[in-house]
């Protein structure tokens, strides 16, 4: 198993990084990360499909799939149209598209569409909401959390895009790794035995622990690399950052653990050896985005932008 993970991962974080480069070099349009995250919609769409078709469950994989592209495809409008559109005086479309929320207009919309395909779908009482809920739940859960944690990609500017995404993935991957690793050498009191028996509170620790150091240590440095004059975070806001990501990465892993123990699932797919399905190896980081967003909103950690 770890053998499994060590390979896996020595394939997947050069590839990974490759592609950071080259979309760097892109500037605000970002496409290659835009075309990346198309392949984890639909691949992820699939898995959650396959996942809960159980019971009276049937949620829809074509549904989820185009609905939550649409909504990933809206959050990356805004950066490449102004690109695209003649320069000069022809911005009655930007200043149209500027008054709407793009991507929460969307989800609204692929609600009424899953509200749609259950209405000509019903047949008889108590076979529609399952499905129906568990449409919603995809296209929020795959749609709206990777729309949102893409924005990482210019809340500190275009220049900053993978020096932010990168504290994302490198607090809650190395949050796991850290939660593993004390759980299993000193973890005895579980943390949700009936839910996730493997987790103990030093393992919460432990991703705690490990995502914390990871992230100061990250933003320590990084700024250098990015910028000429580079200033590092301040320590005590990458402390509190890399805390914070480090719990919120351990409940998104609990929830992820909640569907799959719910629909009787030890995986959401068998594509990793090692780590399962995809949905296994982003639960941390889709839950974590949206707050990681948050944060770089509203504390100060992007000293380059610091007049």
């Amino acid at each position: 198993m770890l053998g499994w993970r060590i390979l896996i991962s020595v394939i997947l974080i050069p590839s990974l990084i490759g592609i950071f480069v080259l979309d760097h070099r892109t500037g605000e349009p970002a496409l290659y990360l835009f075309g990346l995250c198309l392949l984890l919609v639909w691949r992820a769409a699939y898995e959650f499909a396959d996942l809960l078709k159980t019971r009276s469950f049937s949620p829809s994989f074509p549904l989820i799939g185009c609905c939550s592209t649409l909504i990933v495809a809206a959050t990356w409008l805004p950066h490449c149209l102004p690109h695209v559109v003649a320069r000069g005086d022809d911005v009655t479309l930007l200043r149209i598209l500027g008054c709407f929320d793009l991507p929460m207009l969307v989800f609204s919309l692929s609600v009424l569409a899953a509200f749609l395909r259950g209405a000509i779908r019903y047949r008889e009482p108590g076979t529609t909401m399952e499905s129906l809920g568990a449409d919603i739940l995809g296209i929020a859960y795959l749609g709206v959390l990777l729309s949102v944690t893409a924005q990482l990609r210019w809340v500190a500017g275009v220049q900053a895009g993978y020096l932010v995404l990168a504290s994302l993935v490198i607090g809650a991957k190395c949050g796991d790794i850290g939660g593993y690793t004390l759980g299993r050498l000193f973890g005895k009191k579980k943390l949700v035995p009936t839910l996730s028996p493997g987790k103990t509170w030093m393992g919460a620790f432990g991703a705690l622990l490990g995502s914390s150091i990871a992230v100061t240590a990250w933003l320590h440095f990084a700024p250098g690399y990015f910028f000429d004059n580079g200033v590092p975070c301040s320590i005590f806001w990458s402390l509190v950052y890399g805390a914070v990501i480090g719990v919120v990465g351990l409940v998104g892993d609990l929830a992820e653990s909640l569907i799959k123990r719910d629909v009787g699932k030890k995986d959401s797919a068998v594509l990793l050896p090692g780590f399962g399905g995809l949905l296994d190896l982003l639960d941390s980081v889709l839950y974590a985005g949206p707050v990681a967003l948050l944060l770089w909103k509203v504390l100060p950690l992007a000293t380059w932008m610091t007049p």
